[in-house]
């Protein structure tokens, strides 16, 4: 226990037999409950964790008999630690990649109440840009971007940490079958939570690489795949809490700014394919493609500036 609440750890497996005792040694005395779940591992995985349960009668082994992905592992785990009423839930990856000393920073903040999910973020360290590989990092970079537009959580960063910890009173409001289940999940659960207005906060984290771990991420597939569930996460979410919960004017200003920027992206496009071809082209035309961009981006940002100022409040 941590400040008289109960504690667990969700530990997402999928063939770490070899860092996944380490992980399991590493955490700390406080935390109450451990849920592994092996999510149809083709290694000896579940062997291990039922090795440590030994030792450690915290430890709980989930599985999965077929592959699900990370989001539906730690749903998983979600699910037993709601079944057995924890009061904070956080969740550490089985690769050791996570800073174990870390937790009690993700914790207490959840625990006394002042946030409703608390995340690691590894790029508030100047050390980020040399420990993290550079590809990983740039797609960190974008996906983080997108991630602040789709979730309305613009304060915070590194949308790719699944290092968290998250109240079970927010949990039980969530909907999770709904939520992403494959690598994408901590982009898509922070539209969730926005979505019932949960206090999200960002923590330094120290990142650890080189320790072993073995990553299966292509981002050539995977940045598009998850930029794409983004977009629809965006959408999702202005319709679920900007017209349906409770209706707000920014929705107009998202419309009018798409719509014309992307009828000035259009018509400006045209014009120059018909310029290549020769055709003359009025200069009230080309206005009209000026006017349309201007006034779209300008549309378009104050419809980010009226979400940046509905959830300055969930911090």
């Amino acid at each position: 226990m941590l400040a008289d609440k109960r504690v667990a750890v969700v530990v997402p497996a999928h063939n770490e037999e070899i860092l996944l005792p380490e992980t399991l040694a590493g955490i700390p005395d406080f935390v109450d409950r451990v849920f592994v779940v092996d999510d149809a591992s083709r290694d000896a995985t579940a062997d291990r964790a039922r090795t440590a349960a030994v030792s450690d009668p915290r430890i709980e082994l989930v599985v999965h008999e077929r592959n699900r992905g990370v989001g539906a592992a730690i749903v998983s785990g979600y699910r037993r630690a709601i079944a057995e009423r924890i009061d904070v839930t956080c969740v550490m990856a089985a690769d050791n990649q996570m800073d174990p000393s870390e937790l009690a920073t993700l914790v207490e903040p959840v625990a006394s109440g002042s946030v409703d999910y608390a995340k690691a973020n590894r790029l508030f360290t100047g050390q980020a840009w040399e420990l993290i590989p550079r590809h990983r990092y740039l797609g960190n970079a974008v996906l983080s971007l997108l991630t602040k537009i789709a979730s309305g959580y613009w304060h915070v960063a590194d949308s790719q940490s699944g290092y968290t910890a998250v109240a079970l009173e927010t949990l039980e409001r969530l909907d999770l079958d709904r939520i992403y289940p494959r690598y994408g999940f901590p982009n898509d659960m922070l539209v969730h939570l926005n979505i019932v207005n949960a206090r999200v906060h960002d923590f330094p984290s120290r990142p650890v690489y080189g320790v072993g771990e073995r990553s299966g991420i292509k981002l050539r597939s995977v940045v598009p795949r998850i930029s794409w569930l983004l977009v629809k996460g965006f959408f999702w979410r202005l319709r679920e809490k900007y017209v349906i919960r409770d209706f707000h004017p920014l929705v107009f200003f998202y419309g009018l700014g798409l719509l014309m920027s992307a009828a000035g992206l259009g018509l400006g496009i045209a014009l120059i394919v018909l310029r290549a071809l020769g055709h003359g082209i009025t200069a009230a035309t080309g206005v009209l493609v000026a006017l349309l961009l201007i006034f779209g981006s300008q549309f378009t940002l104050f419809a980010m500036w009226f979400d940046m100022e509905s959830n300055k409040d969930l911090k």
